[in-house]
């Protein structure tokens, strides 16, 4: 039965964690994420969880730790934002590559530099093609979804990959909202016990973790990793449907907001979503056939079903958090581009980089880009493909 709470985004993560009692936590602090692991050492020193706290000297030992602790056969999670993840850098390609499916919290804030410790996607987004699953959460109830379906995720045998439930700093990390909690018991029945098939602490078959691979055997196990990759596509819907009997919040790769007959549409990811939503809603009732596509999971990447989403809209915009700095658009931007071509070439597709840096998104901001789709739609003339908003030039 669901207990209603009013917590924090972080304290959410935290309370998850609490309710899936993993086997070690690795964590360094560092803003926004700081709290997740605060919280979670105080149920620990409460004998609230069994889990093993690792205290480390940097998100890079953390990581460590976290892949030593997932190769013994211990459930791990851990927690960090921006800087923090950028340290873990070589890590988290160690743990996608050998197959080890850590839970990380990565709470979004802009990468230094210059500093800046407000949100933006450039540090999750950086780490895109690292071999980590990436979920995205709009609002405090979804960051706590996601995590608990994370770990049933990762576990999978036919995926056993790394997972990040990614969620806006401040905005969502700090913020207080009303939001529905499983029991206990369900979350632990829902997550089940992690036995891995091989692991370092099984003495009747020794392994290695981690070896020197070489010209002879890497490109096949990066084939087989590309492999477990769209093998988890499959599963996070498996994973939903069974989360949506439990709680009845239904979860898929994206979600749709009034796109049975949008005209025009934006792409958005994380906590801007609520705010685009507002402006749709006000659309509509003004007879814009204007909708709303939030991806949810951005690793692997649902080409198909956003295609078959898209496939009727005249224009569309992506808002990208990040910049690629590639001269051309942001990441998402590319994905959804690379989606298209050849599959809906018709569509006139532009791209915004907005709120780098915590920089404010309004309603205004987005009403002008619907106001722009509207008028592309109508003339068939793109113009600039690739846009700024919220910046003074």
């Amino acid at each position: 039965m669901a207990k209603r709470d009013r917590l924090s985004g972080n304290e959410a993560v935290a309370v998850a964690m609490r309710q899936i009692n993993p086997d070690v936590v690795a964590a360094f602090p560092i803003t926004p994420s700081t709290e997740v692991p605060q919280y979670f050492a105080s149920f620990v020193a409460d004998g609230k969880v069994d889990t093993e706290f690792i205290p480390v000297e940097s998100e890079h030992s953390a990581m460590s730790a976290c892949i030593g602790a997932q190769a013994a056969g211990a459930r791990t999670i851990t927690a960090t934002s921006a800087n923090g993840l950028a340290l873990m850098w070589e890590m988290l390609y160690i743990a996608a590559s050998s197959r080890l499916p850590v839970t990380l919290a990565a709470v979004n804030r802009a990468l230094s530099g210059p500093i800046n410790i407000n949100n933006d996607h450039s540090d999750t987004m950086g780490a895109r093609d690292s071999g980590w699953i990436q979920l995205y959460g709009e609002n405090n109830q979804e960051a706590y979804d996601n995590l608990i379906q994370a770990v049933k995720i990762g576990e999978h045998p036919d995926v056993m990959l790394p997972v990040m439930d990614c969620y806006d700093g401040f905005i969502t990390s700090h913020a207080v909202e009303n939001i529905e909690l499983l029991e206990d018991d369900e979350v632990k029945a829902f997550v089940g016990e992690y036995n891995p098939d091989f692991y370092l602490n099984d003495r009747e078959n020794p392994i290695s973790v981690g070896p020197l691979d070489s010209v002879s055997h890497y490109f096949e196990h990066k084939r087989l990793q590309a492999e477990a990759m769209k093998n988890a596509k499959k599963v996070i819907l498996e994973v939903a449907a069974e989360f949506e009997k439990l709680t009845g919040r239904k979860y898929g790769l994206f979600e749709e907001y009034m796109m049975e007959d949008a005209e025009i549409a934006i792409v958005v990811i994380n906590s801007t979503a609520g705010t685009a939503k507002e402006v749709v809603k006000s659309l509509r009732a003004k007879g814009v056939k204007a909708g709303l596509i939030k991806i949810r999971v951005y690793r692997p990447f649902p080409v198909d079903e956003i295609v078959k989403a898209l496939k009727k809209v005249k224009a569309l915009a992506v808002l990208d958090k990040c910049d690629s700095f590639n001269a051309a658009g942001g990441p998402l931007f590319t994905d959804v581009t690379s989606a298209l071509y050849g599959r809906a070439d018709g569509i006139k597709v532009i791209n915004y980089i907005y709120g780098l840096g915590g920089r404010d998104v309004k309603t205004d901001d987005i009403e002008k880009v619907y106001e722009r789709l509207a008028d592309i739609a109508k003339t068939g003339s793109v113009g600039e493909i690739y846009n700024y908003f919220g910046v003074r030039e």
